[in-house]
């Protein structure tokens, strides 16, 4: 059966995609591929949401370069690697009939003055994982997660309204956070694609051997060991999300209720570990459906609140938009 996401992109027109109709493309691919980030940015300005889109779909086409074929074809992902930054260096929106994403990405950067290094640095982190399976110490985790986490919270905090250096470390720690939570809760997933991403020395630490852990893989009923990697793993996490809080004030109001949404949302998976006695083999742990309508009408009251009162700024003058040219349909 074919990849929806790489089957998507073939677009049979013979000109270029209308910029509407690309950014469209993109929501789809977030909708059905990021559900509860997807369901956090329903919480953005309508203005701001194709961006998140596009910057979705950008990175999802990458990663299932890397995760989607029993066999990753590495010539595949070096060749859009190359294909999509000579994109979106150029001073000319993408025109190729096959590449919605890119022209929408294109355009998003551009509205936005987001560095093209930062997609560099993230599908280099891509090509790692066609190659490196293991990571000997959480430094060296770290360096991958630089391309692979920080860097997108670093394109995130641009659309979000936040700024300075003390803005971008914070959102840099809270894409650490969201994929270290990602890394502790599919640990039997990674382990079926041959990968490991808790630190070698960290297993060392609580006397947890490759054969063990391929035990609680596939048993489903990790020994106490295990679970005391899985608990060290979670502190962790929880600590990353410590540093990253106070970058929730640094957003733009009328963004803030979205990245709460996220941040709390994300942060109740590691609850939900720490309430399964940090068993994350036996099923897939996600945030309840009642726990998601609840967080979803709180985060909504607030966030019309913080359109209103945005409103109220911009009929006193104290209002702006977050794009200059070019605009959405240029």
């Amino acid at each position: 059966m074919s990849n929806p996401v790489l089957t998507d992109m073939a677009w049979s027109s013979s000109g270029a995609p209308d910029l509407a109709a690309a950014y469209e493309h993109c929501r789809r691919i977030h909708a059905a591929h990021g559900r509860t980030y997807y369901l956090a940015t329903r919480m953005l300005p309508r203005d701001r949401r194709p961006d998140v889109w596009a910057l979705y779909a950008f990175a999802r086409v990458a990663d299932e370069l890397v995760d989607a074929a029993p066999s990753p074809d590495p010539a595949a992902l070096l060749g859009w690697r190359d294909q999509a930054m000579a994109a979106l260096r150029s001073d000319s929106r993408p025109v190729p009939a096959g590449q919605p994403v890119l022209a929408a990405t294109w355009h998003t950067m551009r509205a936005l003055g987001i560095d093209p290094d930062l997609m560099q640095e993230f599908l280099d982190a891509m090509v790692m994982d066609l190659t490196i399976t293991r990571y000997a110490t959480w430094e060296d985790l770290r360096g991958y997660m630089r391309g692979s986490a920080a860097v997108i919270g670093e394109l995130m905090a641009p659309l979000l309204g936040a700024k300075g250096p003390e803005a971008m470390s914070c959102a840099a720690a809270l894409g650490e956070a969201f994929q270290l939570t990602n890394f502790i809760r599919d640990i039997g997933e990674d382990h079926a694609r041959g990968r490991v991403y808790l630190p070698q020395a960290d297993l060392a630490r609580f006397g947890v051997s490759e054969a063990l852990l391929a035990g609680a893989v596939r048993s489903g009923q990790p020994p106490a060991q295990v679970r005391s990697l899985v608990a060290f793993e979670v502190r962790r996490a929880i600590d990353l999300y410590a540093v990253a809080k106070p970058g929730l004030t640094m957003v733009d109001p009328r963004s803030r209720p979205c990245l709460e949404m996220a941040f709390t949302l994300y942060r109740r998976i590691l609850h939900r570990v720490i309430a399964n006695d940090f068993n994350v083999f036996e099923r897939r742990l996600v945030v309840p459906p009642w726990q998601l309508l609840a967080t979803t009408g709180h985060v909504s009251a607030r966030t019309v609140r913080a359109r209103v009162t945005g409103v109220i700024n911009v009929h006193q003058g104290f209002g702006s938009s977050h794009r200059s040219t070019p605009t959405r349909h240029s």
